[in-house]
């Protein structure tokens, strides 16, 4: 039989995290799923260690609410068939949420708590499990399951989950951390590689070497930049290209781009040679070369990020917080989105995440004014892209570099500078 250590809750969770959204996130994948804080401890039951692989198995940590709670483990993915009644709903990949169950130190496994805790969080997810020691299931809780329409994974001994319950596919109203997670799945979410390069000219001129008839990488490489795997990510992440397993394909926003490009040179080569001719250049692009400045407008402001984070500056400016630190930008974000806080400023690691975040899913201010803890693609490189698009007043820095009692984010045209002006005449 099992014993408390092998199968504690931590590492059911975990277990069941691998089976169901076993790939990494990459931007030829959909898949992206964060682990209660409460899992982010050392210790789970008195005087057990949870093991370094078990805890990174886990990680990134983040406190989501969804419907009437905060459940172990929340992630969008399109899991096996195996384990939906259903194969998907619409689009976008399901919504899923787990409760895990492990043996307590008396030895018992609550199952049924955690089928009705899993109910509990259905108004806000597509799809809700439970998973727990497969031998503590008993046929009462599967039936229990079967009409709550929640799933139940089966964890052995050796790690193997089987599903014993598969729950069909709902619908579900999208609130705000749903939505992060949401973004976080999809090719424009925050990651170590999502952004690797700090000038938008770099991710503009992608799709329109995409389009060059001579050869992409060739294109890249001779007129733009030789990190064209960054360029490729980063383009991704905009919303500029389409990237699968086989093949890349330009989005809308990126057909945008090559029109702009042949209606200004006449042809995608002539683009990028002018492209050539930006290189090296230190000055705010948008008034290096103006248009294509407001069409790196266009573009930063269609990804979702920037909206909530000039939405909640010009708040702040409107409260008469002009120039915020990055510490209280941060602090001023997570109380109004804590969930979409944490994953586009807190670098995914367990360190990270479990100095910023207490167990309870509370900031820890003082972490803050470490730069080391933050996410270089949004204090660098989208900072950068948003200053060269003439969004904000500075550019950004690297997390080794950063001091973010210093670091200001700052609208360079605030609206409420305007506001109140009488009318002419």
């Amino acid at each position: 039989m099992a014993t408390t250590a092998s199968l504690s809750e931590p590492r059911v969770l975990a277990h069941a995290k691998r089976r169901l959204f076993p790939e990494s996130k990459g931007v030829d994948t959909d898949t992206y799923a964060v682990c209660d804080t409460q899992f982010a401890t050392e210790e789970w039951l008195s005087g057990r260690r949870v093991p370094a692989e078990v805890r990174d198995r886990l990680a990134p940590f983040n406190h989501v609410r969804v419907g009437s709670g905060y459940p172990d483990l929340v992630g969008a993915g399109h899991p096996d068939g195996e384990l939906l009644a259903v194969e998907r709903l619409g689009d976008r990949p399901p919504l899923v949420v787990v409760e895990a169950k492990g043996y307590t130190e008396a030895g018992g496994v609550d199952v049924e708590r955690g089928i009705v805790q899993a109910y509990d969080r259905l108004n806000g997810a597509n799809a809700a499990y439970v998973a727990a020691p497969a031998a503590a299931v008993s046929q009462s809780a599967r039936t229990l399951a079967n009409e709550l329409n929640v799933g139940v994974l089966g964890v052995a001994d050796d790690g193997t989950v089987d599903p014993l319950e598969t729950p069909r596919l709902v619908g579900h109203r999208s609130d705000d951390d749903a939505t992060a997670i949401r973004f976080q799945a999809s090719a424009q979410g925050v990651t170590d590689d999502s952004f690797g390069l700090n000038h938008p000219k770099n991710y503009l001129a992608y799709p329109i070497a995409l389009a060059h008839a001579g050869g992409t990488e060739a294109a890249m490489r001779d007129h733009v930049v030789g990190a064209i795997d960054d360029a490729r990510r980063g383009a991704a992440a905009l919303g500029l290209i389409e990237v699968r397993p086989h093949r890349t394909d330009l989005a809308p926003l990126g057909e945008e781009v090559v029109r702009f490009a042949l209606s200004r040179y006449g042809s995608t080569g002539s683009a990028l040679s002018a492209v050539e001719g930006f290189r090296r250049s230190r000055k705010r692009f948008c008034e290096l070369a103006p248009a294509w400045g407001q069409l790196t407008r266009r573009v930063v402001w269609a990804y979702p990020a920037t909206k909530l984070l000039v939405e909640e500056l010009q708040t702040m400016a409107d409260d008469g917080i002009g120039s915020p630190s990055l510490v209280e930008f941060v602090e001023w974000l997570f109380v109004h989105h804590p969930t979409f806080t944490v994953e586009l400023f807190v670098r995914g690691t367990t360190d990270a995440r479990s100095r910023v975040l207490d167990g309870a899913g509370e900031l820890r201010a003082d972490a803050l004014g470490d730069g080391n803890v933050y996410h270089a693609p949004t204090v660098f490189q989208l900072k950068a892209m948003l200053y060269h698009a003439g969004i904000v007043t500075e550019r950004g820095a690297e997390p080794n570099r950063l001091d973010p009692t210093a670091d200001r984010w700052a609208l360079r045209e605030p609206v409420s500078a305007v506001r109140g002006d009488p009318a002419d005449g």
